[in-house]
């Protein structure tokens, strides 16, 4: 039995370790980001997923490349941040955000779907604010919103073709996108570990074992999973 793992963003972070753990587990992998993913074994797509119209030129291959598998995990983990206000937002940057984290989920869907079989699974990776909101972090917020929407719609179309879907929010996670935004500020840092009931901040491998149980069980499908420590809200 041929196991295909097609994830986007995994150049570094929660991805990275994502392919680290399924090709371990013998599965072939295919990460499609801007950056290449330096773990061995993974096929790399070179591919901004910000620029819309990128699947004219990608499709046929990236369908060629899945045509072997007999269970096939789609994984959204591709997303574009940024600091913004309601007020200020501008529209170009708005949309550009969009195309990542909303618009290129649809598109792989419908190239991969096709030919996915029964067992298969979509998973999208929400976050807390899939469900709430801070300040300034308006199109990320609102982005995040739209994919566990976006989830839930997958759920209700695909009823009855054996593939299942869920939404993966991960709480405060060590990954170089957490570390930038707050910067070299130890005090942010540590206010930001007290934001969970365990007091630290989680690791990009418990997440990729979520993502791991979630593209393996079924019965989860339509969930919006939170993995998150248990985050205290404030």
């Amino acid at each position: 039995m041929s196991n295909y793992l097609v994830i986007t963003g995994a150049s570094k972070g929660i991805g990275k370790t994502t392919v680290a753990l399924f090709i371990k587990q013998g599965w072939q992998v295919i990460n499609i980001s801007r950056s290449q993913c330096d773990v061995a074994g993974v096929k790399q797509f070179t591919i901004d997923l910000s620029q819309a119209g990128w699947q004219q030129q990608h499709s046929e291959p990236l369908v060629n490349a899945i045509t072997a598998a007999d269970q096939l995990c789609l994984v959204h983990n591709a997303a574009a941040f940024a600091k913004d206000h309601i007020q200020t937002l501008a529209v170009d940057d708005y949309r550009q955000i969009l195309e990542v984290n909303l618009v290129a989920p649809i598109v792989l869907n419908q190239l991969l779907l096709p030919k996915m079989k029964p067992g298969s699974s979509i998973i999208y990776m929400g976050s807390t604010l899939s469900e709430k909101a801070v300040a300034n972090t308006a199109s990320y917020v609102i982005s995040k919103h739209g994919v566990a929407g976006m989830m839930k719609a997958t759920c209700q179309d695909l009823a009855g073709k054996g593939i299942h879907t869920c939404c993966i929010c991960p709480g405060f996670t060590e990954t170089e996108m957490l570390l930038q935004h707050i910067g070299d500020d130890k005090d942010v840092l540590e206010n930001v570990k007290q934001m969970s009931a365990a007091g630290r901040l989680i690791e990009p491998q418990e997440i990729a074992e979520v993502i791991w149980f979630a593209a393996n069980h079924s019965v989860i499908n339509g969930s919006v999973l939170h993995a998150n420590l248990g985050q205290i809200d404030r």
